[in-house]
């Protein structure tokens, strides 16, 4: 594996002897998002007053070493928003000098491509340096309200890729499986199956969402939304299975519409959990409507709810990175377009690897990075709860706020919207959507 590589060629050979083959591609990816994880989980750390009580506590003499490295007291410069911002700051400088300096990169037999495929100690010395130059910058201030603002429109933008993705997804998968039904009729059961289950999801979670997030004194913008996004998720149903729909795209079904629905239920649902909470008095006592379930119970249930939120982030933060840089991926958004690369295997000292990029890239480097510099400003706003940051801890991400209320909502519809224009593209681009 390229993770042992880091720690010179014996522990390479060693480790990579009794590895099965993998292409450089995958590999190459791989220990980027390692990376890139790593970073997120050292930004949750900083944000958790759990952790750092931690530390506190089992670490001898933790406020003489503090005061030693001049991290202030306590280490209060090593923990917080700002520490974030600038350890994120550091990543999206790594993956943005990579996404320009792999730009036009068409094979792996260059030397630009050469420095993206290989040198990973000294990668990892310079993704730490960017890191720790961070915390070295001049006024701070300055720097932490810029920075926000960058960080915002970049997480932004990173959702709308994802939302893209995920259309283009929901058509892939529906025409993959439609073109099964031809050859055996299981596929037509498995399609209906699982058009049925993600229809029955998305109705169970806006009946939930009912239940638990409206009230009939309260919670006005809930009913409302809730609404409005119900209704939109039925008519783009109906659309995609009208026959004037069915006419262009005579592949168009329930399941894309199912996919789009259940996620867009699940943006809903996040919203409404984001949004700052809601007291409404009762016989001169101050109650809590429209929460989840589990937030009106014990603490134990709140680091329940926490808990799986943030390994929600980190699955989605990465799954999206990977999935969204492949050739087909980029396809997808019209940024790459040559043809699938011949494959060539070679055996060496180490693990047997398949450099599959020797004609062409098999995904768009300066892509790939470019998408990874989105997802740090993502990471980074997600982590400090996008413009309410101040006094923020990781364990109070869903206690809520305003800007991610509105910036969730908005994604539903932009979500739809992009739904909708694929299902109309036939008819307005047909040359286009022919290619």
């Amino acid at each position: 594996m390229q993770l042992a590589c880091c720690c010179g060629s014996a522990a390479c050979s060693c480790c990579c002897n009794c590895c099965p083959k993998i292409k450089q591609s995958k590999g190459t990816r791989f220990m980027y998002a390692f990376y890139f994880l790593l970073v997120t989980i050292i930004c949750v750390i900083m944000m958790s007053p759990t952790v750092e009580q931690e530390m506190r506590d089992h670490i001898p003499f933790y406020s003489e070493l503090c005061e030693k490295i001049n991290a202030g007291e306590n280490c209060k410069t090593l923990v917080g928003y700002s520490a974030v911002y600038k350890v994120c700051f550091g990543m999206a400088c790594f993956f943005l000098f990579f996404a320009i300096f792999t730009i036009r990169v068409n094979n792996s037999t260059g030397c630009r491509a050469a420095v993206h495929n290989g040198f990973w100690l000294l990668k990892f010395i310079v993704l730490v340096a960017c890191c720790a130059g961070g915390f070295f910058l001049p006024q701070e201030e300055t720097f932490l309200e810029v920075w926000r603002y960058v960080g915002a429109g970049g997480g932004f933008f990173f959702l709308l890729i994802q939302l893209m993705l995920l259309v283009e997804f929901a058509h892939r998968w529906n025409t993959n499986w439609s073109s099964g039904v031809k050859y055996n009729r299981l596929w037509y059961a498995a399609l209906a199956l699982v058009t049925l289950l993600l229809f029955s999801f998305a109705v169970g979670a806006m009946v939930f969402m009912g239940l638990f997030y409206t009230h009939s004194e309260a919670c006005l913008l809930n009913k409302i939304f809730l609404g409005i996004n119900g209704s939109l998720c039925l008519i783009v149903s109906l659309l995609a299975i009208s026959p004037f729909i069915q006419k262009l795209q005579p592949t168009s079904g329930l399941l894309q519409p199912g996919v789009i629905s259940l996620y867009v239920m699940y943006l809903t649902f996040s919203a409404f959990s984001s949004k700052p909470k809601e007291i409404l008095e009762r016989d001169g006592v101050n109650t809590t409507v429209c929460v989840f379930p589990l937030n009106s119970g014990t603490e134990s249930d709140k680091k329940i709810v926490t808990a799986v939120g943030t390994v929600i982030l980190f699955g989605c933060v990465l799954y999206s990175c990977l999935t969204s840089t492949t050739r087909r991926s980029s396809a997808a958004l019209r940024v790459c377009r040559t043809g699938e690369p011949e494959t060539e295997e070679k055996t060496g000292g180490g693990q047997n690897v398949v450099y599959d990029e020797r004609e062409a890239t098999v995904y768009g480097y300066a892509y790939f990075h470019f998408v990874f510099f989105l997802g740090s400003l993502y990471v980074m706003m997600t982590v400090t709860n996008w413009f309410h940051y101040d006094n923020h801890k990781i364990e109070k991400l869903l206690d809520g706020s305003w800007s991610v209320f509105w910036i969730k909502m908005v994604s539903c519809w932009v979500c739809l919207f992009l739904y909708m224009w694929t299902l109309f593209a036939p008819m307005i681009c047909p040359k286009r959507f022919e290619a």
